[in-house]
């Protein structure tokens, strides 16, 4: 009870400054030098489905949602009708991807959402943040801006968002901000896009940086985004991401390199095993505790090619300090490139 009305209290105080948080989001989410380069390419505010209650069948596209209600998207649910509603609910809408922007990078903003979400697109799970009970962790203070993998996508056709939403106290829903698909003018175009759905753990091990390692019952985190709106608040110390991609058989031959975005603070990684980079670190694994701006340093390493396998699995695995604030790999672009592609890069994020 104590838990909750702490929690309580300070969502109220956070409303009060939404509006304010709006303003800021672009400069406290993405480096300031990219915040004027995002465009919204579709509004999406307005009538969404709405019911109360779970079921995970829900985020199927096929799902009849004729009978649900009618919500105004952003606006807490408290007042169109639910007062008092405290729990898990479900909010459904269709989209069609605008002509001229097929072969873009998307991204899907749902603005503030109080207090946890899980984000489909055609029934595939594209983004989250916080954790649902019984590990309840409220991100009602995280911005949600999640890309959209294309590989999800109808160009063509009809998209069926299904976003599901559980609150603890006071306000819930998709609350407040700029609802709608965007594009980043500052994106490189990725050869593999990595972002998504990532392993996650706290504390630290190096023999977590093994290749045949089995993760399956670490946490699933978002990347990018902060670890903080994802379950882990005022974490400080070590933590580990791992994720396992498969290379395409036509980048053999090719000179590549691992983006992993912004970190932080500090970094080492490794594939299948090997270190091939580190940002912060000494070269016995410790932090430089007096580099105080690693975090806006991005993160780019050279892929030797006798370490990585082409059209067989890769094992990626980054050892992370943070020493204070936000933690994690919490901006991108996260991928793989070309090396015809890093001059781009480099002069775009003044590498």
């Amino acid at each position: 009870m104590l838990n909750q009305l702490v929690i309580g209290m300070l969502k109220a105080f956070t409303h009060i400054n939404y509006l304010i948080a709006g303003i800021f989001f672009l400069f406290s989410s993405i480096p300031p030098t990219q915040a004027d380069e995002w465009e919204k390419i579709l509004n999406l505010e307005g009538k969404w489905r709405f019911s109360i209650g779970d079921a995970l069948a829900w985020a199927n596209p096929s799902f009849d949602d004729k009978n649900w209600d009618i919500i105004q998207v952003p606006s807490s649910w408290e007042n169109q009708g639910f007062y008092g509603y405290d729990g898990y609910a479900w909010y459904r809408k269709t989209f069609k991807v605008p002509a001229g922007y097929q072969k873009k990078d998307l991204y899907l903003s749902l603005g503030y959402v109080d207090d946890v979400d899980e984000v489909y697109i055609n029934g595939q799970i594209i983004g989250f943040s916080g954790t649902f009970p019984p590990r309840f962790k409220t991100a009602f203070r995280a911005y949600r801006m999640y890309p959209i993998p294309a590989a999800y996508l109808n160009m063509e056709g009809e998209n069926v968002i299904a976003v599901r939403v559980y609150d603890s106290v006071i306000e819930g829903g998709i609350t407040e901000g700029e609802i709608g698909i965007y594009i980043n003018h500052a994106d490189v175009t990725l050869s593999v896009d990595l972002r998504g759905i990532w392993n996650f753990k706290t504390g630290d091990s190096l023999d977590w940086q093994r290749n045949n390692l089995d993760d399956t019952d670490w946490n699933k985190i978002m990347v990018p985004a902060k670890w903080e709106h994802q379950g882990f608040w005022e974490y400080n110390g070590y933590a580990w991401y791992r994720k396992t991609v498969v290379l395409p058989k036509n980048l053999k031959g090719e000179k590549l390199f691992l983006v992993l975005g912004y970190i932080d603070d500090y970094n080492e990684v490794f594939v299948n095993g090997a270190l091939i980079g580190s940002t912060g670190m000494t070269a016995n694994g410790n932090p430089i505790l007096g580099d105080d701006e690693a975090w806006l340093k991005p993160r780019i390493y050279y892929l030797p090619a006798d370490v990585i396998h082409f059209g067989k699995n890769n094992t990626i695995a980054v050892r992370i300090f943070d020493k204070i604030g936000d933690g994690g790999i919490y901006n991108g672009p996260v991928g793989i490139i070309r090396q015809s592609q890093y001059e781009s890069f480099r002069r775009r994020y003044n590498d």
